[in-house]
């Protein structure tokens, strides 16, 4: 949805009652990828710093209240995961293997000049879009969180993980080791319900 469209969507969902006029856009698809527009990237945060970067964030970034680092301090946040106790040739065999649609995982090893593990060197993976629209972000975020569970249990802090996934109960599934497809399909009914309230204020 466009910022338009989700200010339509709340000031009719929670009741706002805002006197809102949004301003059609012209030649926009919503197809469109960002850099089809023809547009100059601005960087909407000082760590998103490419069209890549937004790509994975809304899978990586759930994974950055948690004991890991997902890139901040480096030339690359949020196409990066790792900590001091990860495998980074472990966890990109583990990942690759469960064949997630159009990403790879290649080990690497990096050191953060600031935030979680600031100078401390990690092992972690190096997160590679290579089918932009086979390319799930909330399903690969939910297969790196098994993945860390799954192979880390120990070491990897799983209950922080709730803080922006926002949601106990996907919490509780990833804590049993459901399948990721599983996971995905148990929110079809909350998105079936929000599919309809969208369709109520789409504008393209």
């Amino acid at each position: 949805m466009t910022i338009g469209e989700l200010a339509q969507l709340f000031n009719k969902e929670r009741n706002i009652g805002a006197d809102l006029r949004v301003i059609k856009m012209e030649g926009w698809r919503r197809s469109m990828w960002f850099d089809e527009t023809n547009l100059a990237w601005v960087n909407p945060s000082p760590n998103m710093r490419s069209l890549n970067e937004a790509t994975l964030y809304p899978g990586v970034g759930l994974l950055e209240t948690t004991n890991v680092s997902v890139g901040r301090g480096t030339d690359t946040p949020f196409e990066i995961v790792g900590a001091p106790w990860i495998q980074g040739d472990k966890l990109a065999e583990y990942l690759n293997q469960r064949g997630v649609p159009g990403v790879r995982f290649v080990p690497l090893r990096f050191t953060p000049r600031a935030s979680v593990f600031k100078d401390q060197e990690c092992g972690g993976v190096n997160i590679i879009v290579t089918d932009r629209p086979a390319f799930r972000p909330l399903l690969a975020g939910i297969e790196m969180a098994l993945a860390l569970r799954e192979l880390y249990p120990n070491d990897w802090n799983v209950d922080k993980y709730l803080r922006l996934l926002a949601n106990a109960n996907t919490l509780a599934l990833v804590k049993r080791g459901e399948t990721a497809r599983e996971i995905v399909t148990s929110w079809r009914a909350g998105l079936q319900e929000f599919r309809k309230a969208r369709a109520e204020v789409l504008l393209y």
